[in-house]
């Protein structure tokens, strides 16, 4: 099985720029992008990313600003904070070198195990397995796996599957093997079984349950969040105000606003949040646009309104931000946003 899929990979690998040449720089890059995120948006997002900033260096050397920038659209932006901060300590630590041992590479900011063993195995060819949610599913097919993969004892089980099946020196080819199958051939609807080079050793494919495999987990129910925020005209520039670095989306400018609380209107809850915020006082609120967006486990929709300040020359007195500035429109596009 082992030779069989490491020649369906050399065949039919995706041209990923991080697999020219398996820089360690890149491999961690694109696989801190790679996670929740799909692989068409991590290439064009990697390719900015490698002409701002080429080497460990430059992250290190770079104002969080410019890193947040590149970032902005990835979401999960703690990723960007998590690689700022293990630049710096390569650079401070390392010489500017990412390591090949997994235990130290598991002691780096935003690093854990899966993402320790990927750089391990694909930038240094060492024998670590590797379980993505593509290798998840591929092995729960194989061994017809009866029960959801995070649920005791399937991690256990993959694991072990994992590591007997691992060959001790071509760790790079084979991980990455199983990943691009995951995501190309066993993908979770529709697979290409009928194709599929490794049928003969598909346990869910002989017994017909590859379309109740992996078995689903318990399903995580969304939470709806209703929020509304203030653009603040003055002539013609905008305020903007940078969130406190413990907060969610940390680092990131945003317009002030916030959540409705029980019995308010998105307009009223937008004047009373813009004073909370800012202490500034507005009027001629008008609705601009209500957006809705998914993350995680929430559905936030978020009224947005047009306002003036009472006072033209007021000052914001700051208790959600750290920092402020108005802005053009234009240079709207310099400030890195939450998406």
């Amino acid at each position: 099985m082992r030779d069989e899929l490491c020649a369906w990979f050399k065949a039919n690998q995706r041209d990923l720029p991080w697999r020219r040449n398996y820089d360690p720089y890149q491999v961690w890059i694109s696989e801190i992008m790679g996670q929740q995120t799909q692989m068409e948006r991590v290439v064009d997002y990697f390719i900015r990313w490698m002409d701002l900033f080429p080497d460990i260096v430059a992250v290190a050397n770079a104002s969080e600003r410019k890193i947040l920038k590149a970032w902005e659209g990835l979401g999960y932006y703690s990723r960007a904070g998590n690689i700022h901060r293990t630049a710096k300590l390569l650079v401070r630590k390392y010489d500017g070198r990412i390591p090949g041992d997994p235990q130290q590479l598991c002691t780096l900011p935003g690093i854990g195990p899966y993402t320790a063993a990927a750089i391990a195995s694909i930038a240094y060819n060492k024998p670590c397995p590797v379980l993505d949610a593509n290798v998840e599913r591929l092995f729960a097919r194989l061994i017809d796996l009866d029960v959801p993969v995070k649920q005791a004892p399937a991690p256990g089980i993959l694991r072990k599957l994992a590591e007997q099946l691992l060959p001790p020196n071509n760790a790079r080819l084979f991980n990455q093997a199983l990943m691009e199958f995951g995501a190309l051939v066993c993908t979770p609807r529709n697979p290409l079984c009928t194709t599929c080079i490794l049928v003969d050793f598909c346990s869910a494919r002989r017994r017909k349950t590859v379309e109740q495999r992996p078995v689903a987990g318990k399903k995580t129910r969304k939470i709806d969040i209703i929020m509304a925020c203030g653009i603040i005209r003055s002539d013609d520039e905008f305020y903007i105000q940078r969130r406190l670095a413990d907060d969610v989306w940390g680092g990131l400018w945003e317009f002030p606003g916030g959540r409705l609380k029980d019995g308010e209107t998105p307009k009223q809850a937008a004047r009373r949040e813009i004073f909370e915020e800012t202490e500034f006082s507005v009027f001629r609120l008008r609705p601009l646009a209500v957006v809705v967006h998914h993350y995680t486990k929430y559905r936030v929709t978020l009224h947005g309104f047009t306002c003036s300040l009472q006072k033209s020359s007021e000052t914001p007195v700051l208790h959600a931000a750290d920092r402020y500035t108005w802005v053009s429109l234009s240079g709207l596009a310099d400030f890195p946003f939450p998406a």
